[in-house]
């Protein structure tokens, strides 16, 4: 008797210790992952009818511990699991590779500002198919530094009855650009997203200046400040643009300079050149470093090579710099 006693107590001893086990020691995760939207919401279960658990912000590490079609069961880091679309995570590469990107582009110079017209998909690389890093609200802030053109996808364009029964057409490019995304006071994100979901906070009047001129523009930069006929500081402006739509070989393919002039109280346009194929970024040199005159330049790709083409503003008169061996270049002052 008492040793059918003592085994009883032994299976149920170990019968406790298992289920302790169960209970108190955590299964390993499969891998490590991270929340890729705004806001992710962990479900009690896979089913139709089921309960939100917790809610984990952009970024917050996460145990993968199961998968079941789309749909990943995790951890959140106090304990808590539950399951989320596999579309709302991204592995450990991809945000390693957002790390790198957020670190690149902070070094870049901001070429131009603006925020998203829309709802708007940030993602790893240019392009429809690149990995979504996440979605971005509308009227986000952004800080623009790179294009990029890239072919739209076959199954995004529409033919028209005239193209389907002329030529083959040509693959329809369209511009992506770098920005970071500015998302709360003290976070940012970068990534690619599609130009036309973008809106430029141009200063004005400059949009008036180029809408007159039929010029898209693409970027635009301070070259100084100038004290008015009242005492304040007006900036001076070079502006980068193109004609025609996107997906263009060039970044901008126009400049123009826009210097305030004290007598009429107005922006003036001081120096226009067209027939470039220039790549961003372009480099400002603050006169108060050089002295009187201010000093910009970009590359060139229109010769079929790259060439550095400088030019020099002293006061409201901008020229561009001969380089060694090349033909003087053009006056464009107007």
């Amino acid at each position: 008797m008492t040793r059918k006693l003592l085994l009883g107590f032994a299976v149920l001893l170990v019968v406790a210790a298992a289920a302790y086990f169960r209970l108190h020691h955590a299964a390993a995760p499969l891998e490590i992952a991270y929340a890729g939207n705004r806001q992710v919401t962990l479900q009690s279960t896979t089913a139709q009818v089921r309960e939100p658990v917790t809610t984990v912000s952009y970024g917050d590490r996460l145990e993968v511990l199961e998968r079941f079609q789309d749909q990943v069961n995790v951890r959140t880091t106090t304990g808590l699991t539950g399951w989320v679309n596999e579309r709302d995570l991204l592995s450990t590469d991809v945000w390693q590779k957002a790390a790198d990107l957020e670190k690149r582009a902070v070094s870049l110079p901001i070429q131009a500002r603006g925020h998203t017209k829309v709802l708007t998909n940030l993602r790893i690389d240019a392009g429809r198919d690149g990995i979504r890093l996440r979605q971005l609200n509308k009227s986000m802030p952004l800080e623009i530094f790179e294009r990029r053109a890239v072919e739209v996808p076959t199954s995004a364009v529409v033919v028209t009855q005239d193209e389907s029964a002329g030529e083959p057409v040509q693959a329809k490019k369209e511009d992506w650009w770098l920005v970071r995304a500015q998302t709360s006071a003290k976070d940012s994100v970068s990534g690619w997203i599609l130009g036309r979901f973008i809106e430029l906070d141009v200063p004005q009047p400059l949009p008036d200046y180029a809408s007159a001129a039929g010029m898209r523009i693409v970027s635009w930069s301070e070259l100084n400040k100038v004290v008015d006929s009242s005492g304040k500081s007006k900036p001076q402006y070079l502006l980068l643009g193109a004609h025609g739509p996107e997906g263009q070989p060039c970044d901008f393919s126009l400049l123009r300079v826009y210097t305030w002039g004290k007598q009429r109280q107005r922006y003036e346009t001081a120096y226009v050149e067209s027939g470039v194929c220039g790549k961003l970024p372009v480099s400002v040199k603050d006169s108060s470093q050089i002295g009187s005159d201010t000093r910009f330049s970009f590359t060139d790709i229109g010769s079929g090579s790259a060439t550095e083409r400088d030019y020099v503003m002293h006061q409201t008169i901008v020229r561009r710099v001969k380089q060694a061996g090349e033909a003087k270049p053009r006056k464009h002052r107007r």
